[in-house]
């Protein structure tokens, strides 16, 4: 590698993405765009003037109602066979691949446009699981993300666990003996870290996690709170004969999903729901399903379930989740209690992975000194409340729950 070139640490998040090098032995943020050191990991595909737009413009974009799609979450398809699959966006033929890619090269110009230096190398962070401990498409995805930095313009690529970049950021290292876990909520994954602060370094302890983060949150709340507004759980006269039959679910939990949201746009699924309304017990509600799909307005609708998360996540007692551009006057009530019951399955199992991660290294509760959150889902109540439920001996302290990642795969480079 060329002495002119240096390393860049990328933390490339389902919903949000940072940059960070160093700079005398200290992180330094990239600007991604004006003002912002962290900017959406999102894309749009403009029709009218064939450009791509990533960050705050694909979101804003989508919210102006341009013609074009919206995709976001793309992290979550590393390892699927359809990271490889090719499909017709504007004027080329292209992977998912290709477009990560994209997003990573507009990070990597942006960097050195700012600094002047070239990032030859990059260091990045992975999550410590994609899908499943133990599942075979850990490996792949793991070998897609590498395939995306490559294709970006970098030459070399290391990855270092998210949470290990974290209790480095976290100045774990000027606590030397101190036992601490980091919990570190995504967009797409919740991992868990044990560590030990040493004159030496940050030895990690243990590393688990569990594909479940922010947008499963959305997901469940818009799956509880909207998809029966869309006619979810409704029901069908028979074709043939007395009787009906469940409205099928699989379109709601897809349009409930980020990622699957643009693969519903087609005439296929149009054809489904013109047959689904004529047999429609209630109509009125399985036309507004029919609308958000001829207008394609599945991640406006998803917006709104995040804003209606934040909202009741502050307090918000009469916090609604805006359907507007659907109907004029619909909404769905999101009080503070209702977002805690949505969510409680979620609090069992983060809190169930937390325990397992103590059970790799054999220490019991009281043993955790700290507890350090990393990643913008931890602001939900709910992952606070259920940690100091489980650490009520140890502090718990938030770091720059943003660019944490970033300014620890910084650091990292220095070791690498």
């Amino acid at each position: 590698m060329s002495p002119h070139s240096h390393s860049l640490g990328i933390d490339f998040g389902t919903s949000n993405t940072g940059a960070a090098y160093l700079l005398n032995g200290k992180p330094q943020l990239i600007e991604l765009e004006p003002g912002q050191t962290s900017f959406p990991t999102t894309f749009f595909f403009d029709y009218e003037t064939r450009k791509t737009l990533m960050g705050h413009a694909a979101n804003q974009a989508l919210l102006d109602g341009d013609d074009g799609r919206f995709m976001r979450a793309l992290k979550r398809v590393l390892g699927t066979t359809l990271m490889h699959q090719p499909r017709q966006i504007l004027n080329a033929r292209v992977t998912f691949v290709d477009i990560i890619a994209r997003f990573l090269r507009h990070v990597k110009m942006q960097a050195e446009a700012e600094t002047g230096l070239t990032f030859d190398r990059a260091v990045c962070g992975r999550p410590v699981v994609f899908h499943a401990t133990g599942d075979p498409r850990e490996a792949q995805a793991e070998a897609d993300l590498h395939a995306c930095y490559i294709a970006a313009g970098f030459k070399e690529v290391s990855f270092v666990d998210e949470p290990e970049a974290a209790a480095i950021a976290s100045g774990a290292l000027e606590n030397a003996g101190e036992i601490g876990l980091i919990v570190d909520i995504g967009g797409g994954t919740s991992d868990f870290s044990v560590f030990r602060s040493g004159n030496s370094g940050v030895e990690i302890l243990a590393n688990h996690g569990v594909r479940v983060g922010g947008t499963d949150f959305d997901r469940a709340i818009s799956i509880d709170r909207v998809m029966p507004l869309l006619g979810k759980d409704g029901a069908l006269r028979k074709v043939m004969g007395p009787g009906t039959t469940p409205v099928p679910r699989a379109i709601f939990n897809d349009l409930a999903t980020w990622e699957k949201i643009p693969f519903l746009y087609t005439a296929q699924t149009r054809r489904l729901i013109d047959e689904m309304l004529r047999l429609a017990i209630e109509p009125k509600k399985l036309g507004r399903l029919a609308a958000v799909l001829e207008h394609e307005l599945g991640h406006e609708v998803a917006f709104e379930v995040e804003q209606g998360k934040i909202a009741a996540n502050a307090g918000q007692d009469d916090s609604l989740i805006a359907l507007n551009h659907i109907e004029k006057g619909l909404s769905a009530p999101l009080s503070p209690d209702a977002l805690s019951s949505v969510l409680a399955p979620y609090a069992a199992t983060l809190l169930v992975t937390a325990q397992e991660t103590l059970d790799l290294v054999g220490l019991d509760a009281s043993r955790i000194d700290r507890v350090i959150y990393v990643g913008g889902s931890s602001l939900m109540n709910m992952v606070t409340t259920t940690m100091e439920m489980r650490f009520p001996k140890a502090a718990h302290t938030f770091t720059e729950v943003f660019s944490a990642v970033a300014d620890g795969l910084a650091l990292a480079s220095a070791q690498k």
